[in-house]
This record gives structure tokens, C-alpha cells and sequence, in this order.
């Protein structure tokens, strides 16, 4: 059976648009709690560091780490290694966890370019200046109605989480705020 994407059959980003919405297509995705122990653990077997520092990711061989809450993080790989992740993870975390796979239910997507800021605020609360919010930082926050993971990649750059029930209302939002910058 074929995976379909989440954004497959959605209208395009907008092409004239100096801000690009690129779906990531499938991803391993991987929800774990679990004491500081248990992470130091996991950042050993996983090969990207589970921050300590809140609202940090860490990344490494195409590989990443979001700090979700003071003993939650996703894990993010490529497709295809998602039950890799979990074995390793139950081979090298003794204490009480947990870890989930989250992939078939998460889908993402790059927003960039010059006014990627300015289209994420149009339903972003957060404060997105640099000072504030700086390269590698992530949360849950709200882009328009729904709840959203959001991890600066680069200054003109943003990784976007979100449910895949919610994809075609993700995008569409998006579309609509970079006309404005089209």
C-alpha cells in the first residue's frame, strides 16, 4: 500500500511568492519521555543530543532532537527508520519511559525565505525576532487554530509539526498570509 502524503492533491504555495512552504514528506517521528537519565540514554544511541536547555534542538546526522517539556523531546529521522529508533531506544533505556511513534500521525513542513517570519506571525503569537527567538530554539505553539511544533532552522528558515488532519488548513493559512508578499 502506498503512503500518501499530507499535502499531496492541496493547492500549490503560492509559486510567485518570496516565501516557499516545502512539505518534508515522510519522516521517522518519534515522541519520548523520560527522566534526564533516560534522554542522556537515548542521546547516546539516537546520535543527536536531547537538550537539556529547554526549547533547544539538537541535531546530528540528519537527525534531530526538540525539546518539547522538561522530560518530553521528538525525535525526528529519516523515513524508514522508525522502528530502528525504538528498538534502540528499548535496548538502551532501563528506567521507566516512553516512546512512541508519532510518524503516521505528524506531517510537516519548510517554511523560508526572506518574509517567512512575517507570514508565521500572521498567526503566530510568538515573537519571531531573532533576539527572541534564535536559530535551533522550538515549541508548541498556535498558527492560526492549530497546534503546531515550530523549530527555527535558519534565520529565513522554519521546520513546521503538525497533525496531518490539520495539513490542508496548515498550508492554506500559510498560502493566504504570503499572497501579501507575493
Amino acid at each position: 500500500m502506498k503512503r500518501v502524503g499530507a499535502f499531496e492533491g492541496l493547492p500549490a504555495f503560492p509559486a510567485t511568492s518570496r516565501v516557499k512552504a516545502v512539505p518534508t514528506g515522510p519522516l521517522a517521528r518519534i515522541l519520548f519521555r523520560g527522566s534526564p537519565a533516560a534522554a542522556a540514554s537515548v542521546s547516546a544511541v539516537f546520535g543527536a543530543p536531547l537538550s537539556t536547555v529547554p526549547m533547544r534542538a539538537g541535531e546530528a546526522g540528519g537527525r534531530a532532537a526538540l525539546w518539547l517539556g522538561p522530560d518530553e523531546w521528538l525525535l525526528i529521522g529519516r523515513d524508514g527508520e522508525g522502528e530502528a529508533i525504538l528498538a534502540a531506544i528499548a535496548g538502551a533505556v532501563a528506567e521507566p519511559h516512553s516512546a512512541v511513534d508519532v510518524g503516521h500521525r505528524n506531517t510537516g513542513l519548510v517554511l523560508s525565505g526572506a518574509r517567512a517570519v512575517d507570514v508565521l506571525n500572521a498567526g503566530c503569537p510568538l515573537d519571531l525576532h531573532p533576539s527572541a527567538f534564535p536559530i535551533g530554539m522550538c515549541t508548541r505553539t498556535l498558527l492560526g487554530k492549530a497546534e503546531i511544533v515550530l523549530w527555527r532552522q535558519a534565520a529565513d528558515r522554519f521546520h513546521i509539526e503538525g497533525w496531518r488532519s490539520f495539513a490542508p488548513y496548515l498550508l492554506g493559512f500559510l498560502a493566504e498570509a504570503a499572497r501579501e508578499y507575493a
